[in-house]
C-alpha cells in the first residue's frame, strides 16, 4: 500500500492527515483520494506539488511516476510566506 500524506491546506482539505491506496502511478493514486474527498479536496490537489520517496515530482507526467508498494506520497499545497 501508498500512503498518501496531506499537508496544510491538503489536509484541511482532507478532513485526514493521510490516505493508503493501491496504484501503480502517481495519476492512479491521485484518482483515488480525489474519489474519497470531494471536489474542494480536488480543487486544493491542482495547486500542490508531490514529493514521492523524497522525489519532487516537479512538472512530470503523474501517469509516469511510477509507485512501489511501500511508496510515501507527500501532498504540498503552496504555503504563505510572511
Amino acid at each position: 500500500m501508498t500512503q498518501v500524506r496531506y499537508w496544510a491546506a491538503a489536509k484541511e482539505a482532507a478532513g485526514v492527515n493521510a490516505d493508503q491506496v493501491t496504484a501503480s502511478f502517481l495519476d492512479a493514486a491521485l484518482t483515488q483520494v480525489k474519489a474519497r474527498h470531494g471536489e474542494r479536496f480536488s480543487t486544493v490537489l491542482t495547486t500542490c506539488s508531490f514529493i514521492v520517496d523524497g522525489d519532487p515530482v516537479g512538472g512530470r507526467d503523474h501517469a509516469t511516476i511510477a509507485l512501489a508498494d511501500d511508496s510515501l506520497v507527500d501532498v504540498l499545497p503552496p504555503f504563505a510566506v510572511g
